[in-house]
């Protein structure tokens, strides 16, 4: 109760504040927020997760050697996702603008993904395997979101260009009825490529924290008159908000990363995982940047890559794999490098993946 009346009133406050502050200051107060809000409850989050025995399950029927090193997070808690999750919601709805669509529809990717990812990782503890729900579930209910989305897009907007990167004028001026085949590969495909990458002790948020960090800027172009003019893009007014709502993710992303980090002392599960993902797709696809997702976002690529090319290899090979494991960082660890050797490397890639597709921007 003491929670509720104290958000009620922080909202009653920074309403006003909300609506004449400069984007740039929103931003970093959202960043700010997010951060503190997840510092701040982390510890209750975890205490509560360990009284709920809501721990790992480590898979061992596949891969034995993987087993032996995972072994240690056998039992650390799970779900830690809820507290991206309150994070991002809370200063979201604290510094971002509610009368603008952009701010509704992303908000609600990244909650109903959320929950999917929760219902989840609810089943793999109730039932103390690494399973959860169908693919086939999760699949529909991610496909159901993105037309959700395009539904709403195609019933308050008219035109849907597509561009690529190093082309300032768009490929197709008009997607039409395609929008929507393309706001399912986007959305699903960037959802499904972050919880693939969830597999070390900070890997997935410190890159869904680069990833989001160079989609503040690409907001902030994007949406500025000016900008936008001299560098060639489309611009798209309502996306201003998305700015806020990727700083938030910045200032979450290094919140739970604070007790992420290895040894990590909660795992985000796919509750956080296929949120974050699904959020980061949804924010590309109202940029009119998908295909620039492609570069930005090149570690999730990779990702998956890694795991389409070895079932592709083993079923049409004779059983051939390429890599040692899937996906390419389990691939790593395999070979002998440390777990946090792998992270690190990976941070550095998804840094210059995310600088290079801000590079793309002025070469066209």
């Amino acid at each position: 109760m003491l929670y509720y009346l104290l958000y009620e009133k922080l909202f009653e406050y920074f309403s006003p504040f909300r609506m004449v502050a400069k984007l740039s200051v929103r931003s970093g107060a959202a960043a700010v927020t997010a951060f503190l809000i997840s510092i701040i409850f982390g510890p209750y989050l975890i205490r509560l997760l360990y009284k709920l025995k809501v721990g790992q399950q480590i898979r061992n029927d596949e891969c034995p050697p993987l087993h032996t090193l995972h072994k240690n997070k056998q039992g650390t808690p799970t779900i830690g996702g809820l507290l991206i999750i309150i994070s991002v919601v809370m200063s979201s709805l604290l510094w971002m603008r509610l009368d603008n669509l952009y701010t509704w529809i992303v908000l609600f990717v990244f909650v109903s993904l959320g929950a999917l990812g929760f219902a989840d990782d609810y089943l793999k503890v109730k039932f103390k395997n690494a399973k959860g729900l169908r693919a086939r579930t999760k699949m529909l209910v991610q496909i159901m979101v993105a037309l959700i989305v395009a539904a709403i897009l195609f019933y308050t907007e008219s035109k849907f260009p597509l561009y690529v990167p190093f082309y300032k004028h768009p490929v197709v001026q008009n997607m039409g009825i395609f929008f929507a085949f393309l706001a399912i590969l986007v959305i699903v495909g960037a959802s499904n490529a972050a919880n693939l990458t969830d597999g070390l002790d900070g890997l997935a948020i410190g890159t869904v924290t680069s990833v989001a960090l160079s989609y503040v800027a690409l907001a902030w172009i994007v949406s500025n008159v000016k900008w936008s003019g001299y560098l060639n893009i489309y611009y798209v007014p309502k996306a201003s908000e998305l700015t806020i709502f990727c700083a938030t993710l910045v200032g979450a992303g290094l919140g739970f990363l604070w007790y992420n980090a290895h040894p990590a002392m909660v795992f985000m599960g796919d509750t956080g995982s296929l949120a974050l993902g699904g959020a980061i797709g949804t924010v590309a696809l109202l940029l009119r940047k998908e295909i620039l997702l492609l570069i930005i976002g090149g570690v999730f690529v990779m990702e998956a890559l890694s795991v389409i090319i070895q079932i592709t290899s083993f079923r049409l090979m004779k059983g051939r794999r390429p890599f040692k494991m899937a996906p390419i960082h389990h691939h790593f660890e395999m070979k002998g490098w440390p777990e946090t050797r792998v992270t690190i490397r990976f941070w550095i890639l998804a840094l210059i993946f995310a600088l290079a597709g801000l590079i793309t921007l002025k070469i066209q």
